[in-house]
Protein backbone atom coordinates (compact mmCIF):
# COMPACT_ATOMS: atom_id res chain seq x y z
CA UNK A 1 0.00 0.00 0.00
CA UNK A 2 2.74 2.08 0.55
CA UNK A 3 4.51 1.53 -2.18
CA UNK A 4 1.31 2.62 -4.41
CA UNK A 5 1.61 5.67 -2.39
CA UNK A 6 4.60 6.73 -3.46
CA UNK A 7 3.82 6.46 -6.70
CA UNK A 8 0.87 8.52 -6.42
CA UNK A 9 2.59 11.18 -4.91
CA UNK A 10 5.74 10.92 -7.38
CA UNK A 11 3.13 10.64 -10.51
CA UNK A 12 0.90 14.12 -8.72
CA UNK A 13 4.55 15.50 -8.58
CA UNK A 14 5.05 14.69 -12.14
CA UNK A 15 1.81 16.37 -13.70
CA UNK A 16 2.47 19.13 -11.65
CA UNK A 17 5.66 19.99 -12.91
CA UNK A 18 4.02 19.34 -16.48
CA UNK A 19 3.45 23.56 -18.57
CA UNK A 20 0.40 23.30 -19.85
CA UNK A 21 -0.20 25.89 -22.68
CA UNK A 22 -3.49 27.16 -22.37
CA UNK A 23 -5.39 27.46 -25.88
CA UNK A 24 -4.97 30.46 -28.01
CA UNK A 25 -8.35 32.29 -28.02
CA UNK A 26 -10.54 32.16 -31.49
CA UNK A 27 -9.91 35.61 -32.94
CA UNK A 28 -13.00 37.29 -34.25
CA UNK A 29 -13.27 37.46 -37.97
CA UNK A 30 -14.58 40.55 -39.38
CA UNK A 31 -16.31 39.47 -42.45
CA UNK A 32 -14.48 41.74 -45.66
CA UNK A 33 -16.75 42.45 -48.71
CA UNK A 34 -15.99 44.04 -51.80
CA UNK A 35 -16.15 47.50 -52.19
CA UNK A 36 -18.33 48.41 -55.04
CA UNK A 37 -18.10 51.26 -57.86
CA UNK A 38 -20.06 54.63 -57.70
CA UNK A 39 -23.02 53.39 -60.38
CA UNK A 40 -23.57 50.34 -57.99
CA UNK A 41 -23.69 51.89 -54.82
CA UNK A 42 -26.08 54.71 -56.08
CA UNK A 43 -28.09 51.66 -58.00
CA UNK A 44 -27.96 49.86 -54.35
CA UNK A 45 -29.65 52.85 -52.93
CA UNK A 46 -32.02 53.79 -55.53
CA UNK A 47 -33.63 50.29 -54.88
CA UNK A 48 -33.66 50.78 -51.32
CA UNK A 49 -35.42 54.21 -51.71
CA UNK A 50 -38.08 52.63 -53.78
CA UNK A 51 -38.46 50.00 -50.80
CA UNK A 52 -38.80 52.46 -48.37
CA UNK A 53 -40.41 55.51 -49.62
CA UNK A 54 -41.80 56.58 -46.53
CA UNK A 55 -38.82 56.30 -44.31
CA UNK A 56 -38.20 58.75 -41.71
CA UNK A 57 -37.04 59.09 -38.52
CA UNK A 58 -38.68 56.75 -35.98
CA UNK A 59 -38.22 58.59 -32.52
CA UNK A 60 -41.49 60.40 -31.10
CA UNK A 61 -40.73 64.48 -30.42
CA UNK A 62 -42.48 67.91 -30.88
CA UNK A 63 -39.24 70.01 -31.09
CA UNK A 64 -35.58 70.23 -31.50
CA UNK A 65 -35.02 69.69 -27.43
CA UNK A 66 -37.08 66.73 -27.59
CA UNK A 67 -35.69 65.01 -30.86
CA UNK A 68 -32.52 65.77 -28.76
CA UNK A 69 -33.07 64.19 -25.72
CA UNK A 70 -34.63 61.44 -27.24
CA UNK A 71 -31.74 60.71 -29.70
CA UNK A 72 -29.74 60.92 -26.46
CA UNK A 73 -31.50 57.75 -24.88
CA UNK A 74 -31.72 55.52 -28.15
CA UNK A 75 -28.21 54.28 -27.05
CA UNK A 76 -28.57 50.65 -26.67
CA UNK A 77 -32.18 50.50 -26.93
CA UNK A 78 -34.82 50.55 -29.63
CA UNK A 79 -36.53 53.92 -30.60
CA UNK A 80 -39.84 51.92 -30.08
CA UNK A 81 -38.36 51.35 -26.27
CA UNK A 82 -37.54 54.92 -26.13
CA UNK A 83 -41.12 56.44 -27.58
CA UNK A 84 -42.77 54.35 -24.44
CA UNK A 85 -41.07 56.70 -21.94
CA UNK A 86 -40.70 60.15 -24.08
CA UNK A 87 -44.41 61.06 -23.26
CA UNK A 88 -43.98 60.43 -19.65
CA UNK A 89 -40.64 62.58 -19.48
CA UNK A 90 -41.82 65.49 -21.93
CA UNK A 91 -45.25 65.97 -19.82
CA UNK A 92 -43.06 66.47 -17.11
CA UNK A 93 -39.90 68.06 -18.44
CA UNK A 94 -40.82 70.18 -21.61
CA UNK A 95 -38.03 72.19 -22.21
CA UNK A 96 -34.46 72.30 -21.67
CA UNK A 97 -34.57 74.71 -18.72
CA UNK A 98 -37.48 72.42 -16.71
CA UNK A 99 -35.43 69.24 -17.34
CA UNK A 100 -32.18 71.32 -16.79
CA UNK A 101 -33.31 71.76 -13.11
CA UNK A 102 -35.39 68.18 -12.50
CA UNK A 103 -34.53 66.23 -9.67
CA UNK A 104 -31.97 63.35 -11.36
CA UNK A 105 -33.49 60.23 -9.11
CA UNK A 106 -36.90 61.60 -11.24
CA UNK A 107 -35.62 61.18 -14.48
CA UNK A 108 -34.07 57.99 -14.02
CA UNK A 109 -37.11 56.53 -12.82
CA UNK A 110 -39.01 57.67 -15.76
CA UNK A 111 -36.52 56.60 -18.70
CA UNK A 112 -35.70 53.27 -16.37
CA UNK A 113 -37.23 51.21 -19.05
CA UNK A 114 -34.41 52.33 -22.19
CA UNK A 115 -31.08 50.65 -19.65
CA UNK A 116 -27.97 52.66 -18.12
CA UNK A 117 -30.29 54.75 -17.24
CA UNK A 118 -27.91 56.39 -15.01
CA UNK A 119 -26.13 57.32 -17.32
CA UNK A 120 -28.44 58.50 -19.84
CA UNK A 121 -30.41 60.95 -17.08
CA UNK A 122 -26.98 62.35 -16.38
CA UNK A 123 -26.42 63.24 -20.54
CA UNK A 124 -29.78 64.04 -20.76
CA UNK A 125 -30.08 66.38 -17.83
CA UNK A 126 -26.12 67.89 -18.53
CA UNK A 127 -27.20 68.64 -22.03
CA UNK A 128 -29.81 70.37 -20.99
CA UNK A 129 -28.28 72.63 -18.43
CA UNK A 130 -25.47 73.08 -21.20
CA UNK A 131 -27.78 74.38 -23.79
CA UNK A 132 -29.57 76.73 -21.08
CA UNK A 133 -25.88 77.94 -20.17
CA UNK A 134 -24.43 78.39 -23.70
CA UNK A 135 -27.24 79.04 -25.73
CA UNK A 136 -30.28 80.01 -24.24
CA UNK A 137 -32.27 76.89 -24.16
CA UNK A 138 -32.33 76.52 -28.06
CA UNK A 139 -30.81 74.11 -29.72
CA UNK A 140 -27.97 75.33 -31.76
CA UNK A 141 -27.73 74.24 -35.77
CA UNK A 142 -24.13 73.07 -36.26
CA UNK A 143 -22.14 70.20 -35.88
CA UNK A 144 -19.40 71.95 -34.41
CA UNK A 145 -21.62 73.35 -31.77
CA UNK A 146 -23.89 70.62 -31.20
CA UNK A 147 -21.34 68.27 -30.67
CA UNK A 148 -19.94 70.41 -27.79
CA UNK A 149 -22.91 69.48 -25.94
CA UNK A 150 -22.54 66.21 -22.95
CA UNK A 151 -23.42 63.19 -24.62
CA UNK A 152 -23.91 64.46 -28.41
CA UNK A 153 -21.79 62.85 -30.84
CA UNK A 154 -21.20 63.27 -34.29
CA UNK A 155 -24.28 60.68 -35.36
CA UNK A 156 -26.38 62.72 -32.89
CA UNK A 157 -25.56 65.67 -33.83
CA UNK A 158 -26.19 64.92 -37.49
CA UNK A 159 -30.10 62.85 -36.88
CA UNK A 160 -30.98 66.51 -35.10
CA UNK A 161 -29.63 68.48 -38.05
CA UNK A 162 -31.26 66.57 -40.67
CA UNK A 163 -34.75 65.83 -39.17
CA UNK A 164 -35.09 69.30 -37.45
CA UNK A 165 -33.00 71.99 -40.16
CA UNK A 166 -32.25 69.82 -43.22
CA UNK A 167 -28.93 69.74 -43.15
CA UNK A 168 -27.77 66.67 -44.43
CA UNK A 169 -25.58 64.54 -42.97
CA UNK A 170 -24.78 60.88 -42.08
CA UNK A 171 -25.64 59.22 -38.95
CA UNK A 172 -23.88 56.48 -38.53
CA UNK A 173 -25.26 54.18 -36.36
CA UNK A 174 -24.75 50.16 -35.84
CA UNK A 175 -27.14 49.59 -38.87
CA UNK A 176 -25.48 52.01 -41.13
CA UNK A 177 -22.48 50.62 -40.04
CA UNK A 178 -23.62 47.53 -40.80
CA UNK A 179 -24.95 47.77 -44.18
CA UNK A 180 -22.18 49.92 -45.01
CA UNK A 181 -19.95 47.06 -45.14
CA UNK A 182 -22.30 44.83 -46.60
CA UNK A 183 -23.24 46.96 -49.53
CA UNK A 184 -19.64 47.48 -50.22
CA UNK A 185 -19.47 51.25 -49.52
CA UNK A 186 -16.51 50.57 -47.41
CA UNK A 187 -14.08 48.40 -45.65
CA UNK A 188 -13.07 50.91 -43.05
CA UNK A 189 -14.67 49.98 -39.41
CA UNK A 190 -14.32 53.60 -37.69
CA UNK A 191 -17.67 55.66 -38.03
CA UNK A 192 -15.77 58.67 -38.75
CA UNK A 193 -14.18 57.03 -41.58
CA UNK A 194 -17.15 55.32 -42.52
CA UNK A 195 -18.86 58.46 -43.30
CA UNK A 196 -15.97 60.26 -45.14
CA UNK A 197 -16.67 57.11 -47.52
CA UNK A 198 -20.43 57.74 -47.77
CA UNK A 199 -19.88 61.27 -48.42
CA UNK A 200 -17.83 60.55 -51.24
CA UNK A 201 -20.10 57.99 -52.82
CA UNK A 202 -23.68 60.09 -52.42
CA UNK A 203 -25.13 63.62 -53.56
CA UNK A 204 -24.47 65.76 -50.20
CA UNK A 205 -28.79 66.81 -50.35
CA UNK A 206 -29.33 62.96 -49.89
CA UNK A 207 -27.18 62.01 -47.34
CA UNK A 208 -30.05 62.00 -44.34
CA UNK A 209 -32.29 60.83 -46.67
CA UNK A 210 -30.30 57.69 -47.04
CA UNK A 211 -29.41 57.19 -43.55
CA UNK A 212 -32.88 56.55 -42.52
CA UNK A 213 -32.99 54.55 -45.47
CA UNK A 214 -30.14 52.25 -44.57
CA UNK A 215 -31.69 52.23 -40.86
CA UNK A 216 -35.01 51.15 -42.27
CA UNK A 217 -33.24 48.56 -44.21
CA UNK A 218 -31.42 47.50 -40.92
CA UNK A 219 -34.22 46.72 -38.83
CA UNK A 220 -36.81 45.04 -41.25
CA UNK A 221 -34.77 42.92 -43.67
CA UNK A 222 -30.71 43.09 -43.51
CA UNK A 223 -30.36 41.85 -39.47
CA UNK A 224 -27.05 41.58 -38.20
CA UNK A 225 -27.55 37.56 -37.70
CA UNK A 226 -29.55 36.56 -40.01
CA UNK A 227 -30.31 39.12 -42.92
CA UNK A 228 -33.19 38.33 -45.13
CA UNK A 229 -31.03 38.13 -48.50
CA UNK A 230 -33.71 36.16 -50.11
CA UNK A 231 -37.01 39.32 -50.27
CA UNK A 232 -33.95 41.85 -50.17
CA UNK A 233 -34.40 44.57 -53.17
CA UNK A 234 -30.76 44.60 -53.90
CA UNK A 235 -30.05 40.75 -53.69
CA UNK A 236 -28.67 40.74 -56.87
CA UNK A 237 -25.73 43.04 -57.22
CA UNK A 238 -25.36 42.99 -53.14
CA UNK A 239 -21.71 41.82 -52.93
CA UNK A 240 -22.67 40.30 -49.72
CA UNK A 241 -25.51 38.82 -50.77
CA UNK A 242 -26.67 35.40 -49.20
CA UNK A 243 -23.57 35.38 -47.38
Amino acid sequence: MKKSSTKATASSKKADNIVRTPKAAKKSVQPSFNLVSREIAQQEMNLLCQEYPEADCELDYSSAFQLLTAVIMSAQTTDVTVNKVTPALFERFPDAKALAEADLDEIKEIIKPTGFFNAKANNIQKCAQALVANFGGVVPQTIEELTTLPGVGRKTANVVLGVIFGVPGWTVDTHVQRLSARLGFTKNTEPEKIEVDLQKLFPGQDWSKLSITLIWHGRRMCFARKPDCPRCPVNNICPSSMV
